[in-house]
């Protein structure tokens, strides 16, 4: 029970990567917070939690929106007294190259992937302090490192969500908070299945993807979420600004 009595928030955690993330939270003893502005399949994550004995709530929020972040954090901490943990996981996708991204889909996609980072670690940071320290997990991308010609928003958001890491880890690593940030591949998760269903040959195309990892493969949401676990216990008590690729070796290598 890595994280026995510790109160996490998880936000898009109603489906995907942010799903497994609260689950395996739970069951390692968090008090979990399922964020999601989808009521029904955050609902839905906090209803399975609790089936399975471990305690979880659901809460409404726009991770855009400044007012619905300061009550998410507000919420785990009337529920539960404290805040310890958060995930920022929500996220949305654009598959545009730059020229074509609208102003609208650039800022929309900044709005949630970018300034939803901001908004989380602006209001629980205050509360991590408070209850004298706690950490922080931010869901970035191997496209935050490297660039993808179909993914420009997407790529500028994730490398924001790194270098913000970096200050925040620096800035309130002295009060006993840390700030780390993952970098996943592929992860067979609803948003990535999306993309693949929008080729004319889904499975060719899933396997080409595949065919880039030294793995052979893309990652599990579980996969990533152990990542999690171990960034947000205490086994990494001494990592705070580091961007931690979980990529089934990707980026290893240039052709």
């Amino acid at each position: 029970m890595r994280l026995n009595g510790r109160v996490a928030i998880v936000t898009g955690a109603g489906r995907g990567i942010g799903q497994a993330i609260a689950t395996l939270f739970a069951e390692e003893g968090a008090k979990v917070l399922v964020v999601d502005w989808n009521r029904e399949s955050g609902a839905a994550t906090a209803a399975a939690i609790q089936a399975a004995g471990y305690e979880a709530r659901f809460c409404y929020a726009d991770v855009s929106r400044a007012m619905e972040v300061e009550a998410m954090a507000g919420a785990a901490v009337g529920a539960w007294g404290r805040l310890d943990i958060l995930v920022n996981n929500a996220a949305i996708q654009v598959v545009r190259k730059l020229v074509e991204t609208t102003e609208e889909e650039w800022d929309r996609l900044q709005s949630v992937n970018l300034k939803g980072v901001f908004l989380g670690c602006k209001y629980a940071i205050p509360e991590m302090i408070r209850g004298g320290g706690g950490a922080i997990v931010n869901i970035a991308s191997v496209l935050g490192l490297v660039g993808d010609p179909e993914l420009a928003a997407y790529c500028a958001a994730k490398g924001g969500v790194i270098t913000l890491t970096k200050a925040a880890a620096l800035t309130y690593g002295p009060q006993g908070v840390r700030v780390n940030a993952i970098c996943p591949g592929d992860v067979d998760t609803p948003m990535a299945q999306e993309y693949f269903d929008a080729a004319p040959d889904p499975a060719a195309l899933l396997q080409e993807v595949a065919s880039k990892y030294a793995l052979r493969r893309i990652s599990s949401p579980r996969e990533v979420a152990e990542a999690a676990l171990f960034l947000a216990s205490d086994a990494s008590s001494f990592m705070t600004g580091a961007a931690l690729v979980v990529d089934g070796g990707l980026l290893s290598k240039c052709y």
